[in-house]
């Protein structure tokens, strides 16, 4: 019924920042099952995880993937949460993380359901990945924004990809 928009991957220069949040460690096949991110994300609303992190840089729900065991088919840890002021603390049950400053690649979804946008999202993410002339993904920390996400049917994800940093003409080999 509604049209699938993709919008053209971006390049994007990020700058580190500090997430505070809810974690699992996990993998894409144990995710297409059902999984630990619905869970976590039902714990995020019913538990008030979001008024419970403190000094929250803007209004977003911001996810992080990190500890990347291999590649896309290995484990990984989600912590999902919100992105934080410099110097913030995690509360008793939370985990801090920090995304490293870097290259990424921003994915844009289309506005829609959270359960259909999303995983149609990471579809292609992982379809432009394994074109060999596309940049090579770093394993070291992906992340994802929501913003004013409040109503999980009207969603709209931007997804940053860590690529490694030898796509751009680097004069600093």
């Amino acid at each position: 019924m509604h049209t699938q928009h993709v919008t053209k991957p971006k390049f994007s220069e990020q700058s580190g920042f500090d997430v505070i949040g809810i974690e699992t460690r996990t993998n894409n096949a144990r995710e297409s099952a059902g999984g630990a991110i619905p869970q976590l994300w039902q714990r995020l609303f019913a538990e008030g995880i979001l008024d419970r992190i403190p000094d929250r840089a803007d209004e977003s729900i911001t996810v992080v993937y990190t500890n990347y065991a291999s590649d896309w088919n290995g484990d990984y840890t989600y912590t999902l949460g919100a992105r934080v002021k410099p110097g913030a603390k995690a509360p008793p049950g939370m985990v801090l993380v920090t995304v490293p400053a870097g290259q990424y690649v921003e994915f844009r979804s289309a506005r829609g359901p959270g359960q259909e946008v999303v995983p149609a999202l990471w579809k292609q993410i992982w379809t432009y990945f394994q074109e060999p002339v596309n940049p090579a993904r770093a394993y070291k920390s992906d992340f994802e924004r929501y913003e004013g996400s409040s109503d999980p049917n009207n969603v709209q994800a931007q997804i940053y990809i860590g690529v490694k940093p030898n796509h751009v003409a680097s004069s600093a080999e």
